[in-house]
């Protein structure tokens, strides 16, 4: 049989998507043992899942982003979720970061905006997580800064006032919220969480791959594998199986 011919009987196969949306901390989730590949590794022949962290960004410019991420024209059923994890740049100090840092009131409004914007391309609430950035490690962070001839940019109180932003907002907005700040500081020194007390580490990917897990498992794993297994398929006649 031809390709054209089998794809003309065929159903075009589309994979749902997990979009993954925010700063560096998305954009690294790629890496070995990263949060993005623990998602990715669980739910490979149920769902694409998409990186699309840009580091060093903010919401002020992610906002803008967004719509030519996901238009208009976007089929809602194709993404089975959407994070959203912004606020690790927002929170720099405004006297030391002017060209990151978003004023708190401003940074809230801009998750609400993000969050507005896909429940009116029909991206249900429930189908979206916000998360908190990670509590700082100011010792750490700060050995980073000065290594680039800078000063100590972000401190871990300032950016606990952020995280409670995007609970706040998660809240009014009716969408699940991981509030990673909060969580890696109960109980324990969380600076075996972060790699240079800004980013994670191996530790801090693990520990956000399995809370995000709890918030996405009953949603995805349930989702059927697509294309049958192997030993499913008939050998004799595979067009019966396969399109």
């Amino acid at each position: 049989m031809a390709l054209a011919e089998a794809g003309a009987r065929g159903r075009l196969l589309r994979w749902p998507r997990v979009l993954l949306f925010g700063d560096s901390i998305t954009e690294y989730s790629f890496q070995e043992n990263g949060w993005g590949t623990y998602l990715a590794e669980r739910l490979v022949r149920k769902c694409d899942v998409v990186n699309r962290g840009i580091s060093g960004y903010n919401t002020r410019w992610a906002k803008l982003i967004l719509p030519r991420l996901i238009p208009e024209s976007t089929s809602a059923d194709s993404i089975v979720a959407v994070t959203i994890f912004f606020g690790a740049n927002d929170s720099a100090l405004k006297e030391l970061n002017p060209k990151q840092h978003v004023p708190l009131e401003e940074y809230a409004a801009n998750l609400k905006s993000m969050v507005q914007y896909l429940q009116s391309v029909d991206i249900t609430a429930d189908r979206i997580i916000l998360i908190t950035p990670p509590p700082l490690q100011e010792s750490a962070w700060e050995k980073a800064c000065l290594a680039k001839g800078e000063r100590l940019n972000r401190c871990n109180a300032t950016t606990g006032l952020y995280a409670q932003a995007c609970v706040q907002a998660a809240r009014e907005c009716g969408t699940p919220v991981l509030d990673l700040w909060s969580l890696m500081q109960q109980n324990q020194d969380f600076s075996s969480y972060l790699s240079d007390g800004l980013h994670l580490s191996a530790k801090g990917n693990s520990f956000l791959a399995a809370q995000l897990w709890s918030l996405l498992e009953n949603k995805l794993s349930a989702l059927p594998s697509l294309l049958p297994y192997w030993r499913d398929v008939d050998h004799t006649n595979p067009e019966a199986s396969l399109l």
